[in-house]
């Protein structure tokens, strides 16, 4: 966590203490588990460890911050990281106007007369 990473969680499993296997979980800062943001932002590495009890099973996941450059981060936002823009400078109307944003539709055209013909 000293060297800029946003969080961490390691997870130790086996026979810890005793005949029982366990499992134990350390986590320590923010840590994201789904979405596509995880293979950007989270590296994972497992270890086996052969004891003389049995096998211990390390499990490790560091999530990195957010870095402009790419070099020590993801260049990628995270989805859920809202930016605020200021607000425009709003000019006061003198006096109320409105304005018509639909084009006004076509008049029909007109049926031409049909002369009678005699028979």
């Amino acid at each position: 966590m000293e060297s800029g990473a946003k969080g961490v969680e390691i997870v130790v499993s086996g026979k810890l203490r005793g005949q029982r296997a366990k499992a134990m979980k350390f986590v320590d800062g923010f840590m994201i588990h789904s979405g596509s943001p995880v293979q950007d932002y989270v590296d994972f590495a497992v270890r086996h460890v052969e004891m003389r009890q049995g096998i211990l099973g390390i499990k490790v996941k560091i999530m990195h911050a957010y870095d402009e450059t790419g070099k020590k981060g993801p260049r990628t936002r995270l989805p859920d990281v809202i930016h605020i823009c200021e607000p425009k400078d709003e000019i006061d109307p003198k006096e109320p106007w409105s304005e018509n944003k639909t084009p006004k539709p076509q008049a029909a055209p007109q049926p031409m007369p049909t002369a009678a013909f005699p028979a």
